[in-house]
């Protein structure tokens, strides 16, 4: 199952950015034996401001796969928890996973709508960059997580 973080925006050149592609291939690493991957960031940017047009410049990546948006008023995840549903998704036969970051802004409700699942971070606000980080980390984590690696702790 592919995986893809697509996130409104673009990272410069920075730590976060480093760290978002280390935890990209590593996952992509780790999840190839797990039928997981490969894992990638797509980032897209709307030509006007607004919840509205950064939904319609996010929806032609979404056609055809599970998405899971990352909202605030979403659901709240363990790791293994997250781990389950990644596994889960695979072994229904999902052939994409696109999980979505929106602008400083949210997402736009009717997208929110259409999407099949909603994650939360806590109730803590985080800066867009360290959002894509955690989302990479978790997505990390998961593969390692379903590989039995040593990486997760409980």
């Amino acid at each position: 199952m592919k995986i893809t973080i697509l996130a409104v925006g673009r990272l410069p050149r920075s730590p976060e950015a480093d760290l978002v592609k280390l935890y990209v291939e590593r996952a992509t690493a780790a999840g190839r034996a797990l039928a997981l991957g490969p894992v990638e960031v797509v980032e897209v940017e709307a030509r006007k401001p607004g919840k509205g047009p950064e939904a319609e410049v996010l929806r032609p990546h979404l056609e055809g796969a599970h998405v899971i948006a990352c909202d605030e008023h979403g659901t709240q995840r363990t790791s293994r928890d997250f781990a389950s549903l990644v596994a889960r998704l695979r072994d229904d036969g999902t052939r994409r996973l696109v999980l979505v970051i929106g602008g400083a802004d949210g997402l736009d409700p009717v997208l929110l709508g259409e999407v099949h699942g909603k994650l939360a971070f806590g109730p803590q606000t985080w800066p867009h960059a360290l959002a894509r980080v955690m989302l990479t980390e978790q997505v990390y984590r998961a593969v390692t997580i379903l590989a039995g690696g040593p990486y997760h702790r409980d």
